[in-house]
């Protein structure tokens, strides 16, 4: 069973998504990992993430796993270092890269034919895996976004920064030419703005059978 559940930053994706598992007792796949792990080895190699070609010729070395929700990269667990501000700031240029996300979409198939998953990110309705039993698309307000990112204490930028810095990216990622983030027909849509997390997982709850 595939559950995928899609959104701009700070709709609570990667909570509600992590929560749904556990209470389902499948795992909970965090496609945004793949990217930030790729970008965080690049910008620890010194690899210049302007060049599409030398990026994608060094995400092919990598190795990536998914461990206890957790993203090994080259066996090091890495999940703590993937929100750091340097790699926020530049996981959107190198998950616009075609062959990235094919890399890591790849790698995303691979885990999941082996179990169930709950997985969110930007694309995983439309792109990654329209064939999903259940799709979700969570929204929210820029301010509410912002909030909740800043709330979570991974950032050393201002409110206001990280306001901007989302809606900066929300833009690049919905015009993305490949994987763009856009809501599937056939998606439930659900505003979390006044939402509490439980109330979110109670709605999508109700829609899985």
């Amino acid at each position: 069973m595939i559950i995928a559940i899609d959104g701009p930053a700070g709709t609570g994706k990667s909570t509600i998504a992590g929560i749904i598992a556990k209470k389902l007792g499948i795992t909970y796949l965090n496609s945004g990992s793949f990217y930030r792990a790729i970008t965080l080895a690049c910008l620890e190699n010194s690899i210049d993430i302007s060049d599409s070609q030398k990026v994608i010729d060094f995400a092919k070395t990598l190795t990536l796993d998914y461990k206890d929700s957790h993203l090994i990269l080259n066996g090091v667990d890495v999940e703590s270092r993937l929100h750091e501000d340097k790699v926020s700031a530049n996981t959107s240029q190198v998950s616009a890269i075609p062959q990235i996300r094919q890399i890591a979409d790849a790698r995303m198939h691979e885990i999941t034919k082996s179990q169930s998953i709950v997985c969110e990110g930007r694309d995983m309705t439309t792109v990654v895996f329209p064939e999903a039993e259940y799709k979700f698309y969570l929204d929210a307000s820029l301010d509410v976004q912002a909030q909740r990112r800043y709330d979570q204490g991974v950032s050393g930028m201002t409110l206001e920064q990280i306001k901007e810095a989302i809606k900066k990216r929300d833009e690049m990622d919905k015009a993305k030419a490949v994987g763009a983030l856009k809501r599937a027909p056939d998606a439930n849509y659900i505003d979390t703005s006044r939402l509490t997390i439980e109330e979110v997982c109670d709605k999508i709850l109700s829609k899985i059978h």
